[in-house]
């Protein structure tokens, strides 16, 4: 049974809009789909300690637009952050806003403006778009938006130690009474990295790398880390008010800046109320090179999920994506993540498991390339594997390549991230769904030893593929 939003009469005459597929918090095919927009409980947070109140409404709280058009009627101005995945529920989301307020204002920033601002704005529903981070522009936005251009450069602060810790409770709600159940709303639900209830938090935002894969070092500059002191605070404040299970850092890099880390080791587990397990990011290159701060951070801190790109076995394939790093960088990774877990498992303690970042179908990967990928996941030990097909999103060097010599299959229609979806033109997927469904188990298996050959049962690497 579905619940409509929202609940009570409308209390604003500003609405957020929280973007998604349909029936994400309705029906959830996965727990990564009813995770939270960090971006939209910032702004908002920052616009309520203000006196600027505001209501919301999710397009993943409904199952038809004709629903959210109801929910929508009414209103004044409606805000919204626009990730180049949520970019088609973005702009179908603004053009039922238009056709229930036709003097409304729709304002829009997030990534894909930032990125893709001629797809914006060839979209007359979106009045304003904010290219860039918003927290030090949204107070006079909503308050003189006229003021603005209809594209216009946002402003972010200098340093995290300015956000305000954000209130959970301004997030959009479940919309079922089966998701209520298991999702302990304000936190999110567990979804296999530890148990719930689970925060999901920031403690740096942007990547100094530059891989040509990726968007984000295009989208806002690099802000000062977020305080030690601040994320403890804030997970004890949640563990007061809702009760922790564990947490997941959303860092695109967790593991950089060396002296934040050593800070982290050092108050994590003598001021949290306790040393709960967490998911975060790092990088081969970097184990390799800080090898002792990272078992530090496994031993004392319990990052019991770890997150690595390696995204290819191959070393020629990773000098494609500029990654910089190389097979060497990933075994030794891999064999100090493998150590780490039989050593801890012999005490009793949980071991570390990888969260395995893998990336297939990448223009100019040949065969050979993607078997030593594959050969490369069966050498660990414990991994959940997370293998995408390559997307050539705008924002990244090589998206914009692929896009400027017609290559690529992704549009604003389908900026959806389906796993199965092809998304470069002239690469064999159906090689790699053969590969995944284990036909070239073979090939993957040479020089493997008895033990790495059994790894992975019959499905789990088809099973693997997620939205990329």
């Amino acid at each position: 049974m579905t619940i409509h939003w929202p609940w009570g009469r409308q209390k604003s005459r500003i609405v957020w809009i929280d973007l998604g597929d349909l029936g994400d918090l309705v029906h959830p095919e996965g727990p990564h789909e009813q995770w939270q927009d960090h971006g939209l409980a910032l702004l908002r947070t920052i616009m309520h300690q203000a006196g600027i109140q505001t209501d919301i409404v999710s397009t993943r709280a409904v199952t038809s637009w004709e629903q959210l058009k109801a929910q929508v009627t009414g209103y004044d101005m409606a805000l919204m952050n626009v990730r180049s995945y949520t970019f088609p529920s973005g702009r179908r989301a603004a053009q039922v806003f238009k056709e229930v307020n036709p003097n409304g204002l729709v304002m829009a920033g997030g990534m894909h403006a930032t990125v893709a601002a001629d797809e914006m704005l060839e979209t007359p529903e979106f009045d304003k778009v904010c290219q860039g981070p918003g927290e030090k522009i949204i107070l006079d936005l909503v308050r003189d938006p006229a003021a603005f251009p209809r594209l216009f450069q946002g402003r972010g602060a200098a340093s995290m130690a300015e956000w305000p810790m954000i209130d959970r409770t301004l997030w959009p709600r479940p919309a079922s009474r089966e998701v209520t159940r298991r999702f302990n709303w304000p936190l999110e639900p567990e979804c296999g990295w530890g148990p719930g209830p689970v925060v999901t938090l920031l403690t740096s935002r942007v990547c100094p790398w530059q891989c040509v894969f990726c968007n984000e070092s295009s989208y806002i500059p690099n802000i000062g880390r977020r305080p030690v002191d601040a994320v403890i605070e804030e997970l004890n404040y949640l563990d007061d008010h809702y009760g922790v299970g564990s947490f997941v850092i959303h860092d695109s890099m967790f593991f950089q800046n060396p002296s934040w880390l050593r800070e982290w080791i050092e108050k994590y587990p003598r001021k949290a109320h306790k040393r709960w397990g967490y998911w975060a990011a790092g990088r081969a290159d970097t184990v390799r090179q800080w090898p002792d701060l990272f078992e530090a951070l496994v031993r004392e801190t319990n990052w019991n999920m770890i997150s690595i790109g390696f995204e290819s076995g191959s070393d020629r394939v990773l000098r494609l994506l500029n990654k910089e790093c190389t097979e060497e960088d990933n075994n030794f990774a891999i064999d100090l993540v493998n150590r780490l877990g039989d050593e801890l498992a012999a005490k009793g303690r949980i071991p570390p498991r990888f969260w395995s970042n893998i990336m297939l179908g990448i223009p100019g990967e040949q065969p050979e390339d993607a078997f030593k990928t594959m050969r490369m996941i069966k050498r660990m030990k414990r991994v959940f594997p997370s293998i995408s097909y390559y997307a050539p999103y705008p924002g990244s060097a090589l998206g914009f390549q692929l896009i400027a010599e017609g290559k690529s299959k992704m549009s604003k229609e389908n900026y959806h991230r389906f796993p199965d979806d092809e998304k470069v033109v002239g690469v064999d997927y159906n090689f790699y769904r053969e590969l995944l469904a284990g036909k070239y188990d073979a090939e993957v298996n040479a020089g493997l030893t008895p033990e790495e050959q059994r790894r992975g049962y019959a499905g789990l690497y088809a099973a693997a593929l997620t939205k990329a």
